[in-house]
């Protein structure tokens, strides 16, 4: 797929595509501050568990329901040269949350959100090494000014340069994130529910059987199923949206208009936490702000981009 636009602008698949990407960040916005409430009653590896497992349940429904439209979809299935991106995807997706998780529980929803920009970088520089995707100079410099507010956000103290290590947790889970969106890219073009199903069903069960492994007991059936509703929504329809995206704008791309996400966020953890985040936040925030609309900017840097 190359973008190719002798005016400048989008064309109609790219806009559908980019909708895509803006839904699906909507979508994981709820992850972060709906998780912090659950972690008060519920194990992170059985919280991460849980969270993958209604994204599958979800696409079970909607794979069930699509059996009775008379126009079915005529996407490819997976076959066995996929099968290494599959299991790194799914490996990866048991790690990640777990990551996300435990630093989520000693470290400010509200940081949390904004640390998951990280996941941008992170995808955006594994496509460059591993997938040539090309980098442009206004992307990069979006990557340098998130990653500069990244550090910001990792030190609990500026005065004595106390470093967070919730803070490390979370930005090694979206380099995990960031490694295993490239990982679905290079299957993006198959169908999309069947990705889905497998990140949701694989991950979900891997993570709930190790969970259990360790010692950690089931919560009460309410926040069982709070959590599964979590799922199906903040990681289930989030992920759906994000692979029908990365089809027409690539990974790194994709990550970029994903980046609403931990602003969206933001917003919602001080909504319902009524925390007041410190002068750093603040500073990063802006950092944040500004790298975001650089990676955004990046399109208009050159007429054609080859993403596959």
């Amino acid at each position: 797929m190359r973008w190719i636009s002798s005016s400048g602008k989008p064309s109609p698949t790219q806009r559908r595509a980019m909708l895509y990407a803006f839904l699906a960040a909507a979508s994981y916005a709820l992850s972060s501050p709906f998780s912090k409430l659950l972690l008060h009653e519920v194990p992170e590896i059985l919280l991460a568990g849980l969270l993958y497992l209604g994204a599958g349940l979800g696409m079970v429904l909607l794979t069930g329901f699509s059996r009775f439209q008379k126009n079915p979809s005529p996407e490819l299935s997976l076959d066995q040269k996929d099968l290494p991106y599959v299991v790194a995807m799914v490996l990866l997706d048991i790690l990640a949350p777990i990551l996300l998780l435990l630093g989520l529980k000693t470290t400010a929803a509200a940081n949390v959100s904004l640390l998951n920009n990280f996941e941008i970088v992170a995808t955006t520089l594994l496509a460059r090494q591993l997938f040539q995707e090309k980098i442009s100079r206004s992307l990069g410099w979006g990557i340098f000014l998130i990653t500069l507010s990244t550090l910001l956000l990792s030190f609990s103290s500026l005065e004595s340069l106390s470093f967070s290590w919730g803070s490390v947790l979370v930005l090694l889970a979206c380099l995990s994130w960031g490694l295993e969106n490239n990982c679905t890219r290079m299957i993006s073009s198959k169908d999309t529910r069947q990705i889905v199903l497998i990140k949701g069903l694989g991950s979900g069960t891997g993570s709930l059987l190790l969970g259990l492994f360790v010692g950690e007991l089931l919560p009460r059936f309410p926040l069982i199923l709070g959590s599964l509703l979590l799922g199906l929504v903040a990681y289930g329809l989030s992920v759906y949206l994000y692979v029908r995206a990365q089809r027409d704008l690539g990974a790194s791309r994709t990550s970029a208009y994903y980046a609403v996400a931990p602003f969206i966020g933001v917003v919602l953890s001080i909504l319902i936490f009524r925390e007041l985040p410190s002068w750093n936040f603040w500073l990063a925030l802006l950092l944040m702000l500004l790298g975001t609309r650089l990676t955004h900017g990046s399109e208009d840097d050159e007429s054609t981009v080859q993403t596959s």
